[in-house]
């Protein structure tokens, strides 16, 4: 089989050891890499068809792999007026006025990232908008992206006028009075709204999601763990992996949400492994709780307003059951668990499951935002795989526990944020993500994340949880050997070496020697999938 690449004049790290490789280049074939060493041996192995780089030192790793991210939710949703950078009501108020000066009549407004945090105090609601929304129809998506806020008119046009019942733990927020305050809860109140705004055509849809998956190359990422397989997602991939133009390899976990009967449990587990060349459905994707910030989690204690008391499931031995049904098929799960109750129903869950002497199956646990002492150990002790955001505690939250998450927690569980400290020495397999859209996709800044604990935007900023911070090598890891081995891909992903994947990030200096607060600034010189360039920096 030809070389399709050779990369010489270039240090390779071992994300086991952290150290660099004594060979200096290396060639690809079919997709794996061939050949490792000098760069004379490597170089003579090229032919007139080969893509030939000389790198002039510069440090490759692994391919970077984001543990947990949404590419077509994501490319939908961020799509509109960023509201992430706003941190009051005022700054809120007058991007939104400036939007709308902006719209045509009768157009719909569409505003993502806010952090509820820019409400201090006050109660996450649209009234201090009104003035500014008045007669514009509006959807103002939440940085969790499990909540948003509707203007008056969106919620007339929707005919939203008072509480509703749902068969999973979503809410219509309404007053005293009974008068929606415009705050929607998780996305069975989200989509009474949202699916009487106007919607982008599949083609926009289609180009959007290509458009941010080359951004994601082009900042380092070969590949990602995509948590929901949502509308027109898997054609999307199908298409574009068909067309020559997917830039990620992509393990896609299709949602099972409450009310799954038997037949619906049977299409997910019949669905498992199919795909593309460089996509396949592998993997379940749950919820057993909401978030902190709007009250949805599930916690042993109620949160300062006596909020986040139940889960996501009506019947969590329900979800128990569901579990075990696809333990047994061998189906491996990703369940979204925030609070400490969650996450523990969840392992008991596992446990349960395993009871029945199956093993082997990696089941996953994501978020994971505060937990007790007594559930580190447990990851490790049943083999379940520890996913974690640490973007999402240097972005929204802060040292001083002054922020909306760790006011409704209180001090103890403040104090309990994003353990991933623990869970490493706990020996839980740790694998790292940004949760995009939710939080900034470039890898850099996910362990760089990891290491500072820091508000991106204020690096000055001290830490949340400093005791908290993994090495440079274990953020390296997350998103290299941990998310190959929450794949089951550890035999063939995850390293340099002969025979794995040619998927390789390519960066100006060593991430394990870069400052963690000078890490988002260390250029991505080349991105390489499958043997391919899929991001060219102009120097090389």
């Amino acid at each position: 089989m030809r070389t399709s690449l050779v990369l010489f004049s270039a240090r390779l790290l071992d994300p086991v050891t952290g150290a660099l490789l004594p060979e200096t280049a290396l060639a690809a074939s079919g997709g794996r890499i061939a050949a490792l060493g000098d760069d004379r041996g490597i170089r003579a192995l090229a032919d007139s068809g080969t893509t030939v780089i000389d790198l002039k030192g510069a440090v490759v790793t692994p391919g970077l792999v984001d543990g947990h991210l949404h590419p077509v939710s994501g490319a939908e949703l961020t799509h509109g007026l960023d509201l992430s950078g706003c941190t009051d009501v005022d700054q809120v108020r007058a991007a939104l006025a400036g939007e709308v000066r902006r719209l045509a009549p009768g157009q719909w407004l569409h505003g993502w990232g806010l952090d509820p945090n820019a409400f201090g105090d006050r109660p996450v609601e649209t009234a201090p908008f009104d003035a500014v929304l008045d007669g514009v129809p509006a959807l103002l998506l939440l940085f969790d992206a499990h909540s948003m806020l509707a203007s008056r008119r969106a919620l007339e046009l929707a005919g939203v006028d008072g509480p509703r019942t749902f068969d999973q733990a979503s809410e219509v927020v309404c007053d005293a009075d009974g008068r929606p305050t415009g705050l929607l809860l998780e996305d069975a109140a989200c989509e009474l709204v949202e699916r009487v705004a106007p919607q982008p055509t599949r083609e926009e849809r289609r180009a959007r999601l290509a458009e941010a998956l080359r951004a994601m190359a082009a900042a380092g990422l070969t590949g990602g763990h995509a948590m929901d397989a949502n509308g027109d997602s898997l054609a999307f991939y199908a298409e574009l992996d068909a067309a020559g133009e997917l830039p990620l390899r992509l393990r896609v976990a299709p949602w099972c949400q409450p009310g799954a009967d038997a037949e619906a449990l049977r299409a997910l587990i019949g669905q498992q492994g199919a795909g593309g060349a460089l996509w396949r459905t592998d993997g379940v994707k749950l919820f057993m709780d909401g978030t902190i910030d709007n009250g949805t989690a599930w916690l042993e204690r109620p949160d300062c307003h006596g909020e986040s008391t139940h889960a996501f499931w009506p019947d969590p031995e329900a979800y128990t059951r569901i579990i075990g049904e696809f333990h047994r098929a061998g189906v491996p799960t990703a369940t979204h668990a925030i609070g400490d109750a969650a996450v523990r129903h969840v392992l008991d869950s596992v446990e349960k499951a395993q009871a029945g002497g199956v093993r082997g199956v990696r089941h996953r646990v994501e978020h994971i935002e505060t937990v007790p002492d007594d559930t580190l150990r447990r990851f490790a002790e049943l083999g379940v795989v520890a996913s974690m955001q640490p973007t999402h505690c240097c972005d929204f939250t802060r040292a001083d526990h002054t922020d909306n998450w760790s006011r409704r927690l209180g001090e103890e569980r403040a104090s309990r944020a994003w353990r991933c400290r623990d869970l490493q020495d706990a020996g839980a397999a740790v694998v790292l993500g940004s949760d995009w859209p939710i939080a900034p996709y470039p890898p850099l800044g996910v362990m760089g994340g990891a290491r500072h604990r820091r508000p991106s935007r204020d690096l000055t900023q001290p830490p949340h949880g400093p005791e908290q911070a993994l090495t440079a090598l274990e953020a390296l890891q997350g998103m290299t050997l941990g998310a190959a081995y929450a794949a089951g891909e550890e035999h063939e992903a995850g390293r340099i070496a002969v025979g794995h994947r040619a998927d390789l990030t390519v960066l100006a200096d060593n991430p394990l020697t870069t400052p963690a607060t000078d890490l988002t600034r260390l250029p991505v010189l080349l991105t390489v999938l499958d043997g391919t360039p899929t991001h060219r920096d102009a120097g090389l």
